[in-house]
């Protein structure tokens, strides 16, 4: 069972990053910080509040099709009802990734200490993630889209990752459906050509989610430093293939069907803009820059990253 006096024991190793931080240390700010800022998105949001005539339901920069041949070609209002149905298409993987996250984090805590800051701070980061999943699941019926469901492959792969996940895997895989998602959102919140009910799920999402980010990567810092070899490797191999799995879903082809758009000639324009290309990358640097510093991105995983487009 890991401790307290674990941690001490650890003490004076390091990474390309620096010394590795005291674990408890870490919880015990993380859980003051949620203290003074946490939100209730049930109370802090109005809900009842009509869509805004004129606004978007996403930047229409991070819309897919922005800047292509077939974005030029449709209407204002084709643009806007595509930007809506991609921001439901984000929230729909959003509550998968959340959904995953939840249950690795339990497989995390399910050895250690309960009564470490550690464990207790976990168990905040999950309630944090109910709220969320149900904030976005609000935001998906107040925009009138439908939800938009991973395919029934990545869903039973979604399986056999939380089935055989390792510590390592596990923080490195939450910190890939964090931290795009992130960074697209801390766009999104100060722009006021956004539906104002989008951008406050957004402020609260960025907010809360930074602590998220902070004990995964402090915590995969400190396996990939104590962990053996063979679970150093797994970890860069299934990281890759999350990339490559997180790459190809991130936006539901539905959407373009349900706008009214031909789905392979929107898919083919989307894989072929270079505007998108950079999106992805740009919002996947401040990760991959991490990664690579503390040794994930070696081998076939790194590879794997290039494929799925998220490396330059």
């Amino acid at each position: 069972m890991t401790t307290v006096t674990e941690d001490v024991s650890l003490q004076g190793l390091r990474d390309a990053l620096g010394l590795l931080k005291d674990r408890e240390e870490v919880a015990v700010r993380l859980l003051e910080s949620s203290a003074r800022h946490s939100f209730d998105p049930d109370r802090e949001l109005d809900w009842d509040a009509p869509v805004e005539e004129g606004k978007w339901f996403w930047p229409p920069e991070l819309v897919s099709l922005y800047d292509t041949p077939l974005w030029r070609r449709m209407s204002e209002e084709q643009r806007m009802d595509l930007a809506r149905h991609e921001a439901a298409s984000l929230a729909s993987l959003g509550i998968w990734f959340e959904i995953i996250l939840m249950q690795l984090l339990v497989r995390h805590i399910y050895d250690k200490s309960v009564t470490s800051a550690h464990v207790r701070y976990a168990l905040t980061e999950i309630a944090d993630e109910c709220r969320h999943s149900m904030m976005f699941a609000r935001m998906i019926e107040k925009g009138g889209a439908p939800t938009y469901p991973v395919t029934r492959l990545n869903h039973n792969l979604a399986r056999v990752l939380k089935t055989v996940s390792t510590t390592p895997g596990s923080f490195a895989c939450t910190l890939l459906g964090e931290e795009i998602l992130d960074w697209m959102q801390r766009l999104t919140f100060p722009d006021e050509r956004v539906q104002t009910l989008v951008r406050g799920v957004t402020r609260i999402h960025v907010v809360e989610e930074a602590r998220h980010v902070r004990y995964a990567r402090e915590e995969l810092r400190r396996q990939m430093v104590t962990a053996p070899r063979w679970e150093r490797e797994l970890t860069r191999l299934s990281c890759g293939e999350a990339a490559r799995v997180f790459s190809i879903a991130f936006v539901n082809p539905a959407v373009y069907t349900n706008v009214g758009l031909d789905r392979r000639e929107a898919v083919a324009q989307v894989r072929a803009s270079g505007h998108r290309r950079e999106v992805m990358q740009t919002g996947a640097k401040r990760l991959t820059d991490f990664l690579d510093d503390i040794g994930v991105m070696r081998g076939v995983g790194r590879r794997l990253w290039r494929s799925s487009g998220l490396l330059a």
